[in-house]
């Protein structure tokens, strides 16, 4: 693949890893961020000691703090920022005035405060059609920490539009990181940000001293209601066994690389969760999808015990060993809900 330019609109841990992918790729990496001096470090130390403290950047890779610099003349512009400044960002975006019209792609996670709205559609609302080309979904098990060590990594470019995703294939492939195509945007989009919720309570389990036995089970039950809530959405029941669904809930749920994780852990320690958040310092996606999922399920009549067991315990003070008690002893039913006993 030729040389393209490419603008990296987040520098946290994910954009930075992705920054450094696409530079070991060839091509012309950008990265745009509001922090005066993380945007002066990353330039000038070629490093971003906050989020990816072990890794030395490519002198090559440029940060910027205008996004009329960083977008101008790119043919890609990555949007890798929190859910809750998605729409905001988008909206700046719109604005520059461009000489070449983008593909569009973003790599986070979750659904938006009040709306629902997954990612791509906050996109799709907030750029016109004509400052953008197809928008294309980057989503699946891959943590930034690894990344940044080139370990070997597969995830998912998912769009409706197969070129665009091939194009993405294209862009990030190498050695040690692998992109398979998918055109399910619904099912990629809704597993990428709910698997973050199950990993909050998979987090919370340990923290309260459980096995492999709950892992295994609060996993495996949550996929199934991640399923269940995504199908009402109107995405593929097989996106959920690919790389966007087990996978990435298997990556997210059983690793202190997760940030819901080691949340929810910290949570099953006894810390409150405001406490947590504070002491983070990163958007920690779970506990805000927790809210939109839960509602959601409530609008569509999805059965969702487990997330409804995580909001509860996050918004509304639940005693988080009274909550597991409550899911275990629920009614019995059969394991697959298509086929009930």
């Amino acid at each position: 693949m030729e040389k393209q330019k490419v603008a990296i609109l987040g520098p946290g841990s994910w954009g930075t890893a992705l920054a450094q992918t696409l530079n070991d790729n060839g091509h012309d990496v950008r990265i745009w961020g509001n922090v005066p001096e993380q945007i002066e470090e990353i330039n000038t130390q070629h490093t971003n000691q906050r989020y990816l403290p072990d890794l030395v950047l490519s002198p090559k890779i440029h940060a910027f703090n205008q996004l009329t610099e960083a977008v101008r003349d790119v043919d890609a512009v990555l949007f890798v920022v929190p859910t809750k400044v998605m729409r905001l960002v988008a909206k700046q975006f719109a604005a520059v005035k461009l000489t070449k019209v983008p593909v569009i792609i973003h790599a986070s996670k979750g659904l938006e405060q009040g709306t629902h709205a997954r990612i791509s559609t906050i996109l799709e609302e907030e750029i016109p059609q004509e400052k953008r080309q197809a928008i294309v979904v980057l989503s699946g098990p891959s943590h930034a920490e690894e990344v940044a060590v080139r370990d070997i990594t597969t995830i998912t470019a998912a769009s409706s539009d197969l070129s665009a995703a091939k194009y993405v294939q294209r862009l990030f492939t190498n050695q040690y990181f692998r992109i398979y195509t998918n055109h399910d945007v619904i099912g990629v989009e809704t597993a990428g940000a709910l698997k973050n919720i199950i990993a909050v309570g998979a987090g919370a389990l340990s923290g309260l001293g459980y096995g492999d036995n709950a892992k295994a089970a609060i996993i495996t039950r949550g996929l199934a209601e991640i399923t269940r809530l995504g199908v009402a959405m109107g995405a593929e029941p097989l996106t959920y066994i690919g790389l966007s669904g087990v996978g990435d809930l298997i990556v997210t749920g059983t690793s202190v690389h997760s940030r819901n994780w080691r949340a929810g852990h910290a949570l099953g320690k006894g810390e409150r969760i405001a406490d947590i958040e504070r002491n983070m310092g990163m958007v920690i996606e779970g506990v805000s999808t927790a809210k939109a999922a839960y509602e959601l399920a409530q609008q569509l009549k999805v059965d969702m015990p487990i997330t409804e067991a995580i909001y509860e315990v996050l918004y509304q003070d639940k005693n988080l060993k009274n909550a597991i008690t409550d899911v275990m002893l629920r009614d019995a039913r059969a394991e697959n809900e298509y086929h009930q006993q």
